[in-house]
């Protein structure tokens, strides 16, 4: 079980709401932006931490220059969706900020195709369309 995807991706959706729900209360009060930066440190907090636990640290020599310049745009790119996800959260309801934030799935699914070279079935291409549809209607006010 612990080599599994789906049991680390369901466990990502948990913990993912869990962030959406703890942020929207936790930002009362609190800059959106700054929240994000107090949220950063402990995210960097707890990764050395698991690192130093489980001995996973490597050289930084190591990483190649590609996987650094894709790993610090990676970076730029979680920052700045934190920061939006915070302000979105800042301004609107957690019910409805988490599911248009997911249409990152489906952005992927694009993107994937469009850069990685994936493929996707029919079936996939409907979910992604279902998960598409599914965000909007969430987002929608009634």
């Amino acid at each position: 079980m612990l080599a599994s995807w789906q049991f680390w991706a369901v466990l990502s959706a948990v913990f993912a709401a869990l962030t959406a729900i703890f942020a929207k209360i936790g930002i009362t009060g609190v800059g959106s932006d700054f929240a994000t930066f107090i949220r950063t440190i402990v995210i960097l907090v707890t990764i050395a931490f698991i690192l130093t636990v489980t001995g996973q640290w490597q050289p930084f020599g190591s990483v190649s220059s590609k996987s650094y310049a894709f790993l610090v745009l990676s970076g730029l790119a979680t920052g700045a969706s934190w920061l939006c996800y915070f302000r979105a959260l800042h301004l609107g309801d957690a019910a409805r900020v988490a599911p248009v934030d997911k249409l990152s799935v489906v952005l992927v699914a694009l993107f994937g195709v469009a850069f990685l070279g994936e493929t996707l079935s029919w079936r996939n291409w409907f979910g992604v369309l279902l998960i598409a549809s599914g965000a909007v209607l969430v987002a929608m006010r009634a």
